[in-house]
């Protein structure tokens, strides 16, 4: 019973994560952008999404980044890590996820100690 009792406790996470996403950020949807649950591991927290579509490119991105992972670790207290990422990398399947971690401020942790890192708009 333990094996079927995690894999429910990670399918509900799973859903309430999906759920968030859903409730919390229709505008990206609204903007012809989607995000979704790359990565899940209820062990560690850590949760990694992907933005893609019209989010792809978008200069608010990473505002939208910041504002899932300030709002989802509140909000749901299993979640200690999110990763997002964007397709800006050139797609989902080779280069995206929690590899794609060199783009500062887009792949979470302490992002004011390497404020340095994150990049400054032209205008």
């Amino acid at each position: 019973m333990m094996s079927t009792d995690t894999e429910s406790d990670q399918q509900t996470l799973e859903d309430r994560v999906g759920n968030f996403l859903r409730r919390n950020f229709p505008q990206i949807q609204m903007h012809g952008g989607n995000a979704a649950v790359q990565d899940l591991d209820p062990e560690t927290g850590e949760v990694t999404i992907a933005l893609g579509g019209a989010c792809s490119g978008c200069g608010i991105s990473p505002m939208t980044i910041q504002a899932i992972k300030s709002r989802m670790t509140e909000e749901i207290p299993e979640i200690e890590t999110v990763h997002a990422s964007t397709g800006m990398d050139g797609g989902m399947g080779g280069m995206g996820g929690p590899a794609a971690s060199r783009g500062g401020d887009i792949d979470g942790g302490e992002a004011e100690e390497s404020s340095e890192e994150t990049p400054d708009a032209p205008f």
